[in-house]
């Protein structure tokens, strides 16, 4: 997929990266699945719909018996990787390979619908009218994201030096903190029930950040296999001082409820 305002419209497949995805991108702390039981989501009545989910880590972290998770992602080595993980859990999951734009699914067949690391990949005049189409009344959207912070941690500043290095249009780069603003999309849809953010340290060890850092979408997704595997050479060497990471990462979960 492209778009013009991602990496200047250089296309990019998390598709080509699902092996890693599956191993290395299971890094979400404790603490963000904590805050979501509290605001009510993932109880075992809850019809919910992730969207963008990957390689399903939200669903399975959330999972217990009863939930009724639908799994979905535009692509379909992401949808596979999924249900292969959940079945070895022993999960019972729906899968669905679609976009967050066209989701086929009936009207109000969901009681929450999560986006998690996916919104800013959406076509938001298309699908924030699907979102709230496939709510039904009362329903709740939740938007979560998780950003390193490379103005407060090395690590991740190398990083993103290294990756524009290999990469010069990954717009990926420079994070410095979320401002929460109310976002024209949810106009006349949603209500704003609540917003957290916070700040933590995820742990890794320098083999799990570089294995993070190849399905980044400025590098495995977008580079030939030889440049990232080059570029995982030269990161190796960078980290060869490091026996155990600890990135600063911010956190942000927005909730909201269908009008």
């Amino acid at each position: 997929m492209h778009k013009q305002d991602i990496d200047r419209g250089r296309e990019f497949d998390f598709g080509r990266v699902s092996g890693s995805y599956a191993r290395y991108r299971d890094i979400y702390p404790a603490s963000l699945y904590d805050k979501l039981r509290a605001m009510g989501i993932g109880r075992p009545d809850q019809r919910i719909l992730d969207l963008g989910s990957g390689t399903g880590v939200l669903p399975r972290h959330l999972y217990t018996q009863g939930v009724r998770f639908t799994v979905t992602d535009i692509s379909p080595e992401q949808i596979a990787a999924a249900k292969s993980l959940a079945a070895a859990g022993g999960m019972d999951m729906s899968f669905c390979v679609c976009s967050a734009e066209d989701t086929g699914f009936a009207d109000g067949s969901f009681d929450i619908v999560t986006a998690a690391q996916c919104f800013r990949y959406f076509d938001t005049a298309r699908a924030v009218p699907e979102i709230a189409r496939v709510l039904d009344r009362g329903g709740r959207f939740c938007r979560i994201d998780m950003e390193w912070l490379p103005h407060e941690d090395k690590v991740a500043a190398l990083t993103e030096r290294l990756v524009l290095r290999y990469n010069p249009q990954w717009t990926g780069g420079g994070f410095s903190g979320f401002r929460y603003r109310w976002p024209d999309w949810a106009e006349d849809r949603f209500e704003l029930e609540t917003v957290h953010c916070w700040r933590e340290e995820i742990p890794f060890t320098p083999e799990a950040w570089r294995g993070r850092i190849q399905t980044c979408r400025g590098v495995g997704a977008s580079l030939s296999p030889a440049q990232a595997e080059r570029f995982d050479r030269e990161l190796a060497a960078q980290l060869a001082p490091y026996d155990r990471l600890e990135i600063r990462h911010q956190l942000q979960i927005e909730l909201y409820r269908k009008l």
